[in-house]
């Protein structure tokens, strides 16, 4: 105070402890420690300690002061781990790698949203951890499991007793509960306190998954229970939509039998195809239909119905199965899957026997990383999900993964088994692909040209070696030789090798039902360039990398901020 209203600086003030402060301008101060003493020798140290500095204000710094994280915040994503409490291969928990993800989200928002960062039209996604293994294990389990574990090899025995027995945890109904009271309660508690810290967020929320965790959510997503409101509106917009599908089909039907002048009559008396099929001779002539289009109708009801008849009665033919909420054999009885739908199981079918709690909020998207629900919906029994099925509360559902992961397995071929297709490439956020990738599709395209110039070169010379000459005007025989070679030019052409898999561009879309509201389900990543030497080395690595992968991020950030209405400054290569 002295220095400041007398204008008097460069004082020094010593404190009892010997401290020394000099107090140089307002915006500097200099603090020196005290000096040691004599030591036993009677040496005393010739030079003071270095002193420590204090500086008012940023100006003539020349570290870098981060900005740190923006204030808004659009959009909350919960994270559940898997299985262990570490996370990545450097033994992290699920709190450090969640931080770790939040960092790469906010480079990657100044990198491909820039434009919209400018306009103060976004700010940032917020990611929360959600951790459930220590409420676990806290249970006793570990102190019973301590008393049978084996003496040997006990460092190994102890990392599968803390990492790998929690999927066999999760399959017990005791501790099946445990664990997704802890997973739904902690979530909801998160969330009630996020919002009593951020009164003013108006956001969505979206969950995600790691591994184990992923799994959990899904079988907790599987058991919401839609408002009422949303499933009286869905029977009203399905009952609709069945209706105009039964109208439509009933008008395929008249154009097959020649009776596209009728369509107008069948259409003005609301006959769906199951209303056509119990029609008698009576209903159509009081429709004012004619003899004759009368019996084309009845002898087409008649030969169908039979038809019907003898394939339920067949051999091997079986019915029993659980259709699922919502599918078109539970609520549509003049279906037309001829017996297809048998093969649908409910995705609910096998799971452990648990009170799945409710969650206060319906999630955006469910992001699953190196997830094994596949696997596992495989293992209890569901080995087709049926297209028509959707998560009862969450509209989205994104299944990403590493090429070498060992522990994730695919969504897609469960709803479409008969085609078989890639997943969808993640697009690097450089936005183009490796260069490794772009080299052996190269590869790839250039050696299957090769083959296809090397055939068709083989058969033109083949078809001239083996032509027979044929007396002709010279004239005559120039102008057949040309055709016949231009015939040769154009065969190997049509017979060309097409490109494998990999390199062939999908001409159409595939429709991967509606799990994922009718997009794309299955993600992969592109693994780096010393991955693709050796698999069996990275695939620790594949399973741990989604943390710090920065692809990753930006496909949760892009399908988050889609649903906003805000897309990237400039579209990636490949992307949806």
């Amino acid at each position: 105070m002295i220095a400041v209203t007398l204008d008097e600086w460069k004082k020094k003030l010593e404190s009892p402890s010997r401290e020394i402060i000099i107090l140089h301008n307002p915006k500097l101060m200099v603090h020196y420690h005290p000096v040691a003493t004599s030591d036993d020798w009677g040496s005393t140290p010739t030079e003071q300690g270095r002193p420590r500095t204090v500086k008012r204000g940023v100006e003539n710094i020349a570290a870098e002061i981060p900005n740190g994280e923006p204030l808004q915040i659009d959009h909350l994503v919960f994270v559940v781990h898997g299985i262990g409490p570490a996370c990545d291969i450097r033994f992290r928990s699920i709190v450090q790698c969640v931080n770790d993800f939040r960092s790469v989200s906010l480079s990657m928002l100044q990198a491909h949203f820039k434009k919209a960062q400018e306009q103060q039209q976004i700010g940032r996604v917020e990611f929360l951890p959600v951790n459930w293994h220590s409420s676990l294990h806290s249970t006793g389990v570990d102190v019973d499991l301590e008393r049978i574990t084996l003496p040997s090899i006990n460092r190994l025995r102890h990392f599968i007793n803390d990492t790998i027995l929690d999927v066999f945890f999760y399959n017990s109904s005791t501790y099946c509960q445990t664990i997704v009271d802890t997973v739904a309660s902690e979530m909801n508690r998160l969330y009630q306190l996020f919002l009593q810290r951020n009164p003013l967020f108006k956001g969505g929320v979206s969950i995600a998954g790691h591994s184990l965790g992923s799994l959990i959510l899904f079988d907790l997503l599987t058991n919401q229970k839609a408002a009422p409101e949303e499933d009286e509106h869905s029977e009203e917009g399905s009952r609709t939509t069945s209706s105009n599908r039964g109208i439509e089909e009933v008008k395929e039907i008249l154009k097959k039998l020649q009776l596209s002048e009728y369509c107008d009559v069948f259409e003005k008396e609301k006959m769906d195809r199951q209303a056509l099929f119990l029609c008698t001779e009576k209903n159509l002539k009081e429709m004012g239909i004619p003899l004759g289009p009368r019996m084309k109708i009845l002898h087409y009801i008649s030969s169908k119905t039979e038809t019907q008849d003898q394939s339920a009665a067949g051999p091997g033919h079986s019915w029993e199965h659980r259709a699922e909420p919502g599918s078109p054999s539970q609520h549509n009885p003049d279906s037309t899957d001829d017996g297809g739908n048998c093969q649908y199981r409910d995705v609910g079918l096998g799971q452990v026997s648990a009170n799945y709690p409710q969650l206060n909020y319906k999630p955006t998207i469910f992001f699953a990383f190196g997830s094994p629900i596949g696997m596992f919906l495989t293992v209890r029994g569901v080995k087709r999900i049926n297209p028509n099925y959707s998560l009862p509360t969450c509209k989205g559902f994104f299944n990403i993964f590493h090429p070498f992961d060992p522990v994730a397995y695919r969504i897609e071929p469960m709803i479409v088994p008969d085609l078989e297709f890639e997943p969808m490439l993640l697009p690097h956020h450089k936005g183009r692909k490796r260069m490794h990738l772009e080299l052996k599709e190269g590869l790839t395209r250039m050696s299957v040209d090769l083959k296809n110039n090397l055939l068709g070169s083989l058969r033109v010379a083949w078809q001239s070696f083996t032509r027979a000459p044929l007396p002709a005007v010279e004239g005559a025989s120039t102008e057949a030789e040309g055709e016949a070679e231009a015939g040769a030019e154009k065969q190997p052409e049509t017979k060309a090798e097409e490109p494998p898999a990999a390199v062939k561009e999908e001409a159409s879309p595939i429709n991967v039902g509606r799990l994922n509201g009718g997009n794309r389900i299955d993600y992969v990543l592109q693994e780096k360039p010393i991955e693709s030497f050796n698999e069996y080395l990275f695939a620790l690595q594949g399973h741990l990398c989604y943390w710090e992968s920065e692809d990753t991020v930006l496909l949760v950030l892009k399908e988050i901020y889609q649903t906003q209405g805000i897309t990237l400054d400039q579209p990636l290569p490949g992307s949806q």
